[in-house]
């Protein structure tokens, strides 16, 4: 019989693929934009949910992971190099080569010093993006053109639209696969109490490398999809505020829930989205809704309808 979370995660993927019909029959196909940009974000923030909700692991430096995708695309781009077939890749590979540089240094700390320290390197990273003059330097790098994909033209909004869809909804399944896995388990093992898993004799070093690397790659697909969403990239894609606007999608959507960094993007988002329309300050009522959102939903809105659809909860069981 099939479970209840995944009848609700087809709805899910049933009504997104049908939103751009829907969108185009309104006269609304701007939003058929939005919420690819959402889909995107989305798979940034369930990339640090690995490692923070089920590993315990507090980074505030992902966006450092997220930036590397994104200018490996533009880098590769300006040198004449525009097959999404090896820009995309390398952009993941770029990201999780610097994820396990980084992690390799920043997971021999715990605490408060593991989050200062990932902060750092990923100011590091920021400050050397900025000091590129031949890509921009800190007014960013504009892209000649979309990646070429062979049969997918991206410039096509539903085509590109769908093929992230696609890859939100394989990298979804993989993400679920990989947390149901002996190494999801013990992954939340050593969140639970790091000690106790050394004296079972886990590689505990290693397995919180492995998803280090792991979630660094993810980010770096995810980056590599916004440099072709926003035909630009900026440094500021890799400053400090971005990671944290990833750390709060996480804690607002759900920390440990499957589908808590798809929660929590895709309300920031739309709360963006919403108040820019109403007004220029938009960042203090938004900041308030998120306030009532943490306070009156503590495990996220993810977890307010955990039961149903959300997955795991980040301590207990399966659903």
């Amino acid at each position: 019989m099939m479970r209840r979370s995944t009848f609700w995660s087809l709805g899910l993927l049933l009504g997104l693929a049908l939103l751009p019909y829907a969108a185009s029959a309104l006269g609304l196909d701007f939003y058929v934009s939005v919420v690819r940009r959402m889909l995107i974000y989305a798979l940034a923030a369930t990339s640090l949910n690995l490692i923070l909700g089920y590993g315990g692991m507090v980074a505030l430096g992902h966006a450092a992971f997220f930036g590397a995708g994104a200018y490996v695309v533009g880098i590769l781009d300006a040198a004449g190099v525009h097959a999404g077939l090896v820009a995309w890749p390398a952009a993941a590979a770029v990201a999780a080569v610097l994820a396990l540089l980084i992690g390799a240094v920043s997971l021999r700390t715990r605490g408060v010093y593991f989050i200062m320290i990932t902060l750092a390197f990923a100011q590091m990273v920021y400050y050397l993006f900025i000091s590129l003059r031949q890509y921009g330097g800190e007014d960013g790098l504009n892209l000649s053109g979309y990646s070429l994909l062979p049969g997918i033209d991206l410039a096509d909004s539903i085509r590109f639209y769908y093929l992230v869809l696609a890859l939100f909804a394989v990298l979804m399944w993989a993400f679920g696969r990989l947390v149901d896995s002996r190494f999801g388990a013990a992954l939340q093992g050593i969140r639970e109490n790091e000690s106790r898993m050394e004296a079972l004799g886990y590689p505990v070093y290693r397995l919180k490398l492995m998803a280090f690397v792991i979630s660094g790659a993810a980010a770096g697909l995810a980056g590599a999809l916004l440099a072709n969403h926003n035909l630009f990239i900026s440094p500021s894609l890799m400053h400090w505020t971005q990671s944290a606007n990833l750390l709060v999608m996480v804690l607002v959507g759900g920390i440990g829930l499957r589908y808590g960094g798809v929660a929590g993007a895709v309300l920031m988002l739309a709360l963006e989205e919403a108040l820019r329309m109403w007004t220029e300050y938009w960042h203090l009522p938004l900041g308030i809704l998120l306030l009532c959102v943490v306070f009156g939903a503590p495990r996220g809105v993810a977890g307010l309808v955990a039961p149903w659809f959300a997955g795991a909860p980040a301590r207990g069981g399966r659903p």
